[in-house]
């Protein structure tokens, strides 16, 4: 088949983000004047790695933050966020902090996590995580189709639960990294293979 977007697709439910899947999810913790605020996003990735950086994408908005979610209104407010790697283990309060709470809501609360307080920036941490980005916001990029905007940030801080390690490398098979498919269907990394380069060893 073939489809235009505008024009719709025809099928059930949208085909788009189950095409472009498996998606890794930033589990993005903010803090504002309102309260510390926790929410996943499966539009999210690494985009260069000297200095280090981050993007993730906001795709709707609430009534009460002025045409976004609350997230991007307290990045827009301190310039500062944490992204959270989501583990198998936490899949379950991942999703309980998707829901759509009233601005000044604590997630954190509601999905029954303990914070940690990050290093470098003033924003609160998923303590259970096994690793988390402390992010510097370098820039807020409108996107086509308000209210769609895009946060990039610079990774100032790392953590790493160090059980997470094995011979000195993140071991995302022993975490199952969790990533975001199409629909409602999600997968943990439990396999890994390697593939070299042409040319190296």
């Amino acid at each position: 088949m073939f489809y235009e977007p505008k024009d719709g697709h025809g099928l059930p439910h949208n085909p788009f983000k189950a095409l472009v899947a498996p998606r890794p999810i930033g589990w993005i913790s903010t803090r504002g004047h309102l309260g510390d605020n926790l929410a996943p996003y499966s539009f999210f990735n690494a985009v260069a790695d000297s200095p280090p950086q981050v993007m993730f994408a906001s795709s709707s908005a609430k009534p009460d933050r002025d045409g976004t979610k609350d997230s991007v209104a307290q990045i827009r407010e301190t310039g500062v966020f944490c992204c959270n790697i989501v583990s198998y283990a936490l899949r379950d309060a991942m999703n309980a902090s998707s829901a759509a709470l009233a601005a000044g809501e604590d997630e954190f609360a509601v999905a029954g996590l303990e914070k940690a307080q990050c290093q470098m920036i003033d924003c609160p941490r998923v303590a259970a995580a096994p690793a988390a980005l402390e992010c510097r916001m370098t820039q807020i990029v409108d996107l086509a189709g308000a209210p769609n905007v895009m946060v990039i940030g610079e990774v100032v801080g790392v953590h790493i639960d160090e059980t997470a390690l094995t011979e000195g490398m993140f071991d995302v098979a022993k975490v199952q990294t969790l990533s975001r498919l199409g629909y409602r269907d999600y997968s943990a990394i439990t396999e890994l293979f390697p593939l070299s380069r042409p040319g190296q060893n």
